[in-house]
C-alpha cells in the first residue's frame, strides 16, 4: 500500500477505527439486496466507510475542484492527520462508472479517510512516491484490487475568480452535486454550543474552527453584498446550476439583531430580488414557527427543509439535546406539517441523518429496529405529502459521537434505501424538486443514494 511507502502506516487511532467491511461484505450487501441498484449500494459503502488517496491521484484531483468544506467536514480524519494535505488537494466528489457490475456514473461526495478499504489511485501508478508520472486514469481499488474506473470533477469557470474584497468565490459560493447546487453557508457556526446542546454527530462548529486553523479564509457571517456579487459572477459563467441552497447554523436568539427566520430570509430576498427564480431556491432552517415559514414564501423560497435528523423520541432527546430543549420533537413535527399548509407538501423536504440511529452509545442495538424506528417517521410524513430525503452519516471525529465509532453497518443503509422506496411507491409520491433527476445513471445527489433509487419514470413534484 502507498501509505506504507510513504511512511503513514502508522495510522492514528481516529482513522483506524473507521475500517470497516470490504469486498466481501459488498458482494455479500449486493446479494441481499438484488431489487436495489448496484449503483447505490455501492454509493452507501463508499460514502460511510469514506477514501484514502494516493499521492498520484491527489496530484491529479488538485488540478480540478477540491473539496470546498462547505459546511460541515464530512471527513473520517481532522486536518491534523492529513498527512498528504487532503484538505486541499481531495476532491469535492468523483463519479465511479463501469467496472464488474457495469456501473452507470454514479456521483459520490469524497469524505476522506486514509485508512479506507476504498482507495483510489492512478492505474499502473509508482505508488512508492509522490509522483504521478507515469500514472493512468484514476481507478477505485478496494482490499487493494481494482473496483471501478473514477472520474475527477473539473472546476467550475468562475472557481477562480475573487470578490472585490479579495475573498475566493468557492469561499462565499461553491457548488456541489456535480454543479447542480450553489451552497450557501450564509452562517458558518451554530448557537447550540458544547455537548449539551450540539447535535451529537454534528462538527460545524469544530470544523469551522480547523478550517480557520489550517488558514482557510472562512468568516462567521458572509455578507449579503458578497453573496449577490458572487452569483453575479455565477449568473455570467455557468450554465450547469440549477439551484441554490442557503443555510447555516441554528440561530437561540439573535444574530445580528435578526431572529432565525429573518436573518437567513433577507438573503433569500436579496437574491431573488436580483436574479428572480433564475435558481430553485431553497432554505435549510430549524422547524421555525408558521410566520416565518410566510417569511420565506414571501422572500421567494420554493423548497423549505427543517431537518428531523432522528425520529425516535427518546433518542431525539439524546441526540439532539439543544432542539430537543429549546424547540421540542413534537413541536418540530407540528411545524413541518405546518410548512407543508404553506409552501406545499411536496415542497418541505426534512433531512435525517442516516445511522446515528445506531450509534453508540445511544443508538438502536439492531439493524431491523432501526429500520422500524425511521420506517415510522418516513410513513408519518409521506402518507401526507411530504417526502424526507437522509444524508449518509460521517463519522466525523470532531464530533461527539464520531470520535470514538465508526459507520452503522451495510445493511443498514441498504435497508434503508429499500424501506424509503418502498415507502415513497406506497404513497405513490413524486420525486422530490431541487435535487435534479431522479434514477440510477442520472442522480446527482451525492450525500445519499435516496435519488439513485427511485425509478427513473418518476415524475419530479412541480414547483
Amino acid at each position: 500500500m502507498w501509505e506504507l511507502a510513504l511512511g503513514l502506516g502508522a495510522m492514528s487511532v481516529t482513522a483506524h477505527r473507521q475500517q470497516r467491511g470490504g469486498r466481501r461484505a459488498l458482494d455479500s450487501a449486493i446479494a441481499e439486496f438484488p431489487d436495489l441498484p448496484v449503483e447505490a449500494i455501492v454509493k452507501e459503502d463508499v460514502l460511510r466507510q469514506g477514501i484514502g488517496f494516493s499521492p498520484g491521484a491527489l496530484a491529479r484531483s488538485a488540478a480540478g475542484k477540491p473539496k470546498s468544506y462547505f459546511i460541515f467536514s464530512f471527513d473520517h480524519i481532522p486536518i491534523s492527520e492529513m498527512g498528504q494535505g487532503e484538505h486541499q488537494r481531495a476532491p469535492e466528489e468523483i463519479t465511479l462508472s463501469g467496472g464488474p457490475w457495469g456501473l452507470r456514473r454514479t456521483v459520490v461526495s469524497v469524505r476522506v479517510n486514509p485508512a479506507s478499504p476504498y482507495q483510489v489511485a492512478l492505474e499502473g501508478e509508482d505508488r512508492r512516491g509522490p509522483s504521478s508520472e507515469g500514472g493512468g486514469e484514476p481507478i477505485l481499488y478496494l482490499d487493494g484490487s481494482p473496483l471501478v474506473p473514477v472520474v475527477f470533477p473539473d472546476s467550475p469557470a468562475y472557481y477562480g475568480r475573487s470578490l472585490a474584497s479579495g475573498r475566493p468565490i468557492t469561499e462565499v459560493a461553491p457548488c456541489i452535486e456535480w454543479g447542480y447546487l450553489i451552497y450557501l453557508t450564509v452562517f458558518r457556526v451554530c448557537q447550540y454550543f458544547g455537548r449539551d446542546e450540539e447535535c451529537r454527530f454534528c462538527d460545524i462548529n469544530e470544523n469551522f474552527r480547523q478550517q480557520r486553523a489550517a488558514g482557510r479564509p472562512y468568516v462567521g457571517v458572509k455578507m449579503v453584498d458578497e453573496v449577490i456579487e458572487a452569483l453575479a459572477i455565477i449568473a455570467e459563467l455557468d450554465r450547469d446550476a440549477q439551484a441554490y441552497t442557503i443555510t447555516g447554523g441554528a440561530v437561540t436568539t439573535e444574530l445580528e439583531g435578526l431572529s432565525e427566520g429573518a436573518f437567513y430570509a433577507r438573503y433569500a430576498a436579496a437574491i431573488e430580488a436580483r436574479f428572480p427564480r433564475r435558481w430553485i431556491s431553497k432554505v435549510v432552517a430549524q422547524a421555525l414557527p408558521e410566520a416565518d415559514v410566510q417569511r420565506f414564501k414571501d422572500a421567494g423560497v420554493r423548497i423549505y427543509h427543517p431537518n428531523y435528523e432522528i425520529w425516535d423520541a427518546e433518542r431525539f432527546a439524546l441526540i439532539c439535546p439543544g432542539k430537543a430543549r429549546h424547540i421540542g420533537r413534537e413541536t418540530w413535527i407540528r411545524r413541518i406539517e405546518a410548512a407543508a399548509e404553506i409552501l406545499g407538501p411536496a415542497n418541505v423536504i426534512p433531512n435525517f441523518v442516516a445511522g446515528v440511529e445506531m450509534a453508540r452509545p445511544y443508538g438502536f442495538p439492531t439493524v431491523a429496529e432501526a429500520l422500524r424506528s425511521t420506517g415510522e417517521g418516513l410513513a408519518h410524513f409521506m402518507r401526507q405529502g411530504i417526502v424526507p430525503r437522509f444524508t449518509t452519516w460521517c463519522a466525523e471525529p470532531l464530533s461527539d459521537l464520531g470520535r470514538d465509532q465508526g459507520p452503522a453497518p451495510l445493511a443498514y443503509h441498504a435497508g434503508l434505501l429499500r424501506l424509503w422506496r418502498d415507502t415513497h411507491a406506497r404513497y405513490r409520491l413524486p420525486a422530490p424538486p431541487g435535487y435534479g433527476p431522479p434514477g440510477a445513471g442520472r442522480a446527482v445527489f451525492s450525500v445519499s443514494a435516496f435519488m439513485d433509487v427511485i425509478d427513473p419514470d418518476t415524475p419530479v413534484a412541480p414547483l
